[in-house]
């Protein structure tokens, strides 16, 4: 009975986890892109609008090479955004492809954690021979 609740706890965490990793992937505007600031003034306008500044960005649609840059979060540019293809949820394996809510991408591929026995529980995560992947855990049959 006490090994039913580990399991069905430790279930419920792997869930919970992947479910608020995939709402704050979901949350994340342009984060990625760098922002240039610049500051603009015409004698036709107050002059509270003096020190008002005009944001332009710099995306990886037009300069591809930001991606490359140390910090950026992978080489590839989907819809003017810096991503690693071999594991964002939004990318995986080519731009636009999404895994779905149950899925992560490990190497390119969207996979389950909790069943696949090559990423159980997490992205090469390997069971053991004879062990199986049940929610996320090895185990044996």
């Amino acid at each position: 009975m006490k090994f039913r609740k580990l399991v069905f706890v430790s279930v419920l965490a792997i869930v919970l986890a992947l479910s608020i990793s995939a709402a704050s992937d979901d949350r994340k505007d342009d984060v990625n892109d760098a922002t240039i600031e610049s500051s603009d003034y015409s004698s036709a306008q107050g002059r509270w609008l003096l020190q008002t500044k005009r944001t332009h960005r710099v995306t990886c649609k037009k300069f591809p090479g930001i991606c490359d840059a140390k910090g950026s979060p992978g080489p590839q540019c989907c819809k003017k955004k810096c991503v690693n293809i071999l594991t964002d949820r939004q990318n995986c394996g080519k731009c636009g492809k999404k895994c779905k809510y149950n899925e992560i991408c490990c190497k390119g591929k969207c996979v389950n954690p909790s069943f696949n026995k090559k990423h159980c529980g997490g992205c090469n995560n390997r069971c053991g021979n004879g062990e199986y992947c049940v929610f996320g855990l090895c185990n044996y049959a």
